[in-house]
């Protein structure tokens, strides 16, 4: 049967709401609109180009306002109980049915659309957690006030899935949304207002660019800033936050590239359903490539032909992204791609049809660096392996869809993809249950799921956050770490009895620095020098990673039990050097044997804690609304760079290594520069363990020479850092490109600090957080119908 045209949707609910507000939406500060005078606005245009309403542009003194109104939300948010906040976020459930239309209409108008069936779920899912925090999350406490960023694309989605589990933990928000987000942000806190929410706990500030995330930030009343959007706002909020002593994650969801692989063994139909659907009919936050495997490439592109004919052509925002996107097919067409339109572009306007650009490479800049515009490249493969070689080629590493009838085939190509969702035989399924962490430049935090809610939670163990708060150190990026090591001058002392020269441990082989230099190790008092150590450089740094990066993917494989025998024949061989060991201690530290022991004895004990911990904590299998199968997996960040803290020199060492190699990862140590010995000195129990060679390496020289060659590796995932405030605000501006997850504790020498960590406890928490900061998260979702 044939159906007439359908209706354009209505909008006059959301128009009813605009017009409530003379269009002119202001500030929602402490429960309630505010419109300060004197402040400029920006215009934000519905989608036929006409003016749809305007918003306020926040100042300083707004953001003061909102921070401390966000501080007393606060007080009264978190002071309820579990029970009467999830039943709070319960309520908002009926309100938000009652005005799903306004909210639906609003998001159409602004460009954002959002089913509110969507937000439903969330927050259903979300009081869940707020009802059980304290019975399946113990011991852990809210941040206090989270600022949650977003860029212009951001998805209202995006947007409430930092709000929603921020306040089920306890937490007031203050929202800084994009421009199309912005209407249906004061919407909802309009909504979270009339279910109950006290006024404070969800403030929403405009403005007219990301600068006034970083002005949030600033405030001292803020605990943590998350944002979601583009990658280049993400990367600006890290370097304007660098110093502020504010710890920021970022969700970059919009422009990542993403593979839509097709294996032979497919449905081909459906699968080609599926690339229509996703590359040309859904608004896209991300961009797609298709790679086909070449037994099946004429079925797929003679079927893409017939689906495509016909379909219309797709809007684009601007003339320039109409000339963008003609420059990239007559590239496309120089580098010999055939394409495949479902009509004749038109002469001129902002139209353009669904194009396929087949015979693209990976190195093509219309892959690497798409345009705007319904664009689809093309790849080919031929083995399995060539397939997850193209997938994991994109700089990105957010989504796959891997198309195959094969449940084998699929489950080893979502292990060995490097992104955070993989959908088998599907795609674009989000749902809250699911945690995804952003791999690679896809982000720095898990969302969803029990492992989404760490980040807005703080172990009730440590009284402060691990950076204090304070103003940037105006610092020369370029000049961190070039300072040159003190200078070692001869002397005419009895060779018997000169200072013992240690060596690092690069690729499984104790040697000196490639520059051949050493620093000396002062005695306690600074009196003497009592021994020389290695002065390592970029270039140590840069063999070491070439070894691990060699060495770390077959670890990753291994059994969690082979990586739990690996752990326990580490503490026996530490048992086996505990004399030589303590010895170091107490001669580096001016400890008496006895509690030099004894730090010993709890370095034995914590690696055997990381052995019995290896194999225990694994993910599982999530229940979903849907049909299917969903898994959540943890797995190893790959190369982390580890600078270890002043305090228990020994003890942080192998609770930091226990931590990385448990779960999957290699990673290069750079011992304390001022209690080097006792790093120096695990080397004699590296040697002789069967830990595979260049899996863990020990670089000793200056700590900020070391971190800037661990900043500025491109293979190295991760940074946990020990050291001066401006080293931790060097990572913070440096760490974006690509980027890297940051574990910073400022120490402040002299005094013994670290960070709030006691090394000496074994408090489950410690174990727990650091596991937490070991793994990134991947779910695969599997439809079963």
């Amino acid at each position: 049967m044939e159906s007439g045209p359908a209706e354009p949707p209505s909008t006059a609910t959301a128009q009813a709401w605009l017009d409530h507000h003379s269009r002119s939406l202001g500030l929602f500060i402490d429960g309630k609109f505010v419109r300060p005078a004197g402040r400029q606005s920006r215009s934000l245009a519905d989608s036929n180009g006409g003016s749809l309403c305007s918003t306020v542009s926040a100042v300083e003194d707004d953001v003061s306002q909102c921070a401390s109104s966000a501080v007393n939300g606060y007080k009264a948010w978190s002071g309820l109980t579990c029970h009467q906040r999830a039943k709070v976020l319960l309520r908002l459930v009926s309100v938000l049915g009652q005005h799903a239309q306004c909210v639906s209409e609003l998001c159409g108008l602004c460009g954002a659309s959002c089913s509110p069936s969507t937000l439903v779920r969330l927050l259903q899912y979300y009081s869940s957690w707020a009802q059980l925090r304290d019975t399946l999350i113990t011991n852990w406490t809210p941040l206090g006030v989270v600022a949650v960023v977003v860029s212009d694309e951001c998805s209202v989605y995006s947007l409430m899935l930092k709000v929603l589990p921020a306040l089920a933990m306890g937490n007031s928000v203050i929202v800084v949304p994009g421009q199309s987000t912005a209407p249906p942000a004061l919407l909802l806190a309009q909504l979270f207002m009339g279910a109950g929410l006290p006024a404070g706990a969800l403030n929403v500030l405009t403005g007219s660019d990301m600068s006034l995330g970083a002005k949030v930030a600033q405030n001292p009343s803020i605990s943590y800033v998350t944002y979601s959007g583009n990658k280049q706002g993400g990367a600006m909020l890290c370097k304007a936050t660098a110093g502020m002593g504010v710890p920021v994650s970022v969700s970059p969801c919009v422009g990542a590239t993403c593979p839509f692989i097709i294996f032979e063994s497919a449905d081909i139909d459906s699968a080609v359903d599926g690339v229509i659907e996703t590359a040309f009919k859904k608004k896209k936050e991300i961009h797609w490539v298709l790679c086909v495997q070449e037994s099946v490439l004429d079925s797929v592109v003679n079927r893409l032909s017939l689906r495509m004919a016909g379909m219309k052509c797709v809007a684009l925002q601007s003339e320039e992204d109409r000339a963008l996107v003609e420059a990239t097919v007559q590239e496309a067409q120089q580098q010999g791609a055939k394409l495949v339109q479902s009509c004749a572009p038109p002469s001129s306007g902002t139209q353009y049809p669904p194009t396929v650009l087949c015979g693209a490479a990976p190195s093509s800049p219309f892959v690497v660096d798409p345009s705007p515009g319904p664009l689809l490249p093309l790849m080919t493969f031929r083995s399995n392996t060539e397939a997850v070689s193209l997938g994991n080629h994109s700089p990105h590493g957010q989504a796959a869809s891997i198309w195959t009838e094969d449940l084998t085939l699929a489950l080893e190509t979502a292990k060995s993809l490097s992104v955070g969702s993989v959908w088998v035989n599907s795609h674009s399924v989000s749902d809250p249950c699911l945690p995804v962490s952003g791999h690679k430049d896809s982000g720095t935090c898990t969302d969803g799921g029990q492992e989404g809610l760490y980040q807005f939670l703080r172990p009730s163990s440590s009284s402060s956050l691990p950076l204090p708060r304070s103003s940037p150190v105006s610092m020369d990026y370029s000049k961190f770490g070039t300072a040159g090591s003190p200078v070692i001058i001869p002397d005419d002392s009895d060779p018997a009895s000169s200072p013992k020269p240690y060596l690092q441990f690069v690729g499984g082989k104790a040697c000196k620095s490639v520059s051949g230099c050493s620093i000396a190790v002062q005695s306690p008092g600074g009196s003497s020098v009592i021994a020389y150590c290695p002065d390592g450089g970029r270039k140590d740094v840069r063999n070491a990673v070439e070894a691990a990066a060699k060495v770390q993917p077959g670890w990753k494989k291994k059994a969690p039990s082979a990586r739990a025998q690996s752990l326990h024949s580490l503490a026996k061989g530490l048992e086996a050097k505990r004399q030589d060991i303590a010895a170091s201690i107490s001669v580096q530290s001016g400890l008496p044997m006895d509690e030099a022991d004894k730090e010993v004895e709890l370095g034995i004990a914590r690696l055997s804690d990381w052995a019995a911990f290896c194999d225990k904590v694994q993910g599982g299998t999530l229940p979903m609304p849907q049909s299917g199968s969903a898994l959540s997996l943890p797995e190893a960040l790959g190369v982390v760079g580890v600078v270890l803290p002043d305090k228990n020199p020994l003890l942080s060492m192998v609770t930091l290594l226990g931590a990385g190699i448990a779960n999957g990862n290699a990673l290069i140590m750079v011992p304390s520069q001022k209690y080097p010995l006792p790093a120096l000195a695990f080397i004699q129990v590296l040697q002789s363990s069967d830990l595979p060679a260049g899996l863990v390496n020990v670089i000793s020289g200056s700590r900020d020479q070391l971190t800037v060659a661990l900043a500025n590796h491109s293979v190295i995932k991760a940074i946990w850092y020990w050291g001066s405030a401006e080293g931790c605000q060097y990572l913070q501006y440096t760490c974006t490109s690509p980027l890297k997850t940051l574990s910073l504790f400022c120490q402040k020498d002299g005094e013994g600090k670290d960070g709030g960590k006691d090394w000496t406890q074994s408090h489950p928490l410690l174990l727990e957080q650091m596991w937490r900061n070991a793994v990134q998260w991947k779910s695969v979702w599997i439809p079963t119908a």
